[in-house]
């Protein structure tokens, strides 16, 4: 049986948990246009671990027929990434437009 001090504790507790995670913005998106196999791909997805909890990851791979448009815009380039919708860089992470990007985005 909880007492009444105990059970305000644990509310408070509810409180500040449920604020402190509803009140964050939702994370940034992070689209990755890529092919089965690619392994400039791979190794580029190694690259944003250290990143991951900044963002979502969205994989489009462009060799799916309702992808024709991506796979005529960027079949050269692949991997090439969009960050919240926009073009932000192809080929390899340049991990410091990347943090450059998040840190824009997360003072924003």
């Amino acid at each position: 049986m909880l007492t009444l001090r105990s059970r305000l504790l644990h509310h408070a507790k509810n409180h500040q948990f449920i604020r402190s995670c509803c009140s964050q913005r939702p994370l940034p998106v992070l689209t990755l246009f890529t092919k089965d196999p690619c392994p400039l791909c791979d190794e580029a997805k190694e690259m944003l671990e250290p990143y991951k909890h900044r963002f979502v990851l969205q994989e489009v791979d462009i060799t799916l027929p309702e992808n024709s448009v991506w796979h005529n815009r960027y079949k050269f380039d692949i991997p090439v990434f969009h960050f919240n919708g926009q073009f932000l860089m192809m080929h390899r992470v340049n991990t410091k437009i990347l943090e450059k990007r998040l840190a824009k985005e997360e003072n924003h």
